[in-house]
């Protein structure tokens, strides 16, 4: 059973008017407990709007969509989809507004009805899973960093525990060392709860390292879908609608370019790695004739 599924989904913004704009046009796709999915495409794509149908947030102007085959649009409380999916946008931190760290965290188990003890647990739980210590909770949101703002805003979805997590651009603005930090406790919230994540990226290392599916979107339409090999070994055709790919795949297409017998969909410095040692041991390395 596909946990997401969208049939013929169309949004179209500001109809009848002379800024009329197709977002989406008849997208069909479907997602599985379990994945974890990377979405990228140009600014303009279509990627931020997809991703506010997964909960309820946008209403498709035609089409449907469904989580856990029920066809969220026939529910009559959409609150409850977005306890299912939960949505991390893009610079989250800006979206703190509490009095203290704990009571943002608190906000959604609170509006889900749960115990006080649950709701304790929960944010608790949830501060640990983003690499937090306690003693931050009884802090002002607005006096701690951004890094752990941008944690903070984290954990106000996790402690909702969504079957789905979605996260747009979860590590813009920040430096390599908190960029990592972010992607591992999202890695790790993905293996320990067999949940379906999803993160939409404008970088390619950061998809390439972590999902293994990619979505790609081009004008308003899935351009590709499918592994992450699948997508980075069609470089020349991500080139042409505007996207990149890693640096470390460019450098092992300029090498079969040159004449070097190596594989061409690499996108981690460990897979470099065992593909240089695979061809050193295979062959000298030398520059071909």
């Amino acid at each position: 059973m596909s946990i997401i599924k969208v049939e013929d989904l169309t949004h179209i913004y500001s109809v009848g008017t002379p800024f009329q704009k197709c977002a989406l046009d008849k997208v069909n796709f479907e997602l599985q407990k379990g994945d974890f999915i990377g979405i990228i495409g140009h600014t303009g794509s279509g990627k931020s709007t997809l991703i506010s149908h997964f909960n309820g947030l946008l209403k498709p102007s035609s089409g449907k969509v469904f989580v856990n085959d029920e066809d969220i649009w026939q529910k009559k409380d959409k609150k409850k989809v977005r306890f299912q999916v939960g949505l991390v946008f893009q610079y989250p931190e800006y979206q703190l507004f509490e009095e203290t760290v704990y009571k943002d965290i608190a906000f959604g188990p609170i509006n889900m009805g749960l115990s006080a003890g649950e709701i304790d647990k929960r944010v608790k739980d949830a501060l640990k899973f983003v690499g937090l210590d306690e003693d931050i909770l009884e802090k002002s949101p607005f006096e701690i960093s951004g890094g752990q703002k941008r944690r903070v805003a984290i954990a106000g979805v996790i402690s909702m525990q969504p079957e789905v997590l979605i996260l747009d651009e979860p590590t813009a603005g920040l430096d390599p060392k908190g960029k990592e930090e972010i992607l591992a406790h999202i890695r790790q919230y993905h293996k320990t709860n067999n949940s379906t994540v999803i993160i939409v990226s404008h970088s390619m290392e950061d998809i390439a390292k972590n999902v293994n599916r990619v979505l790609v979107m081009n004008q308003s339409k899935i351009h590709m879908f499918g592994s992450v090999d699948y997508i980075f070994e069609r470089a020349k055709e991500l080139s042409e609608i505007g996207l990149s790919i890693p640096q470390i795949t460019k450098v092992f297409i300029g090498l079969k370019e040159k004449g070097f017998d190596v594989k061409t969909n690499i996108f981690t410095v460990k897979q470099a790695a065992d593909e240089i040692m695979r061809v050193k041991k295979s062959q000298p390395i030398c520059h071909p004739e």
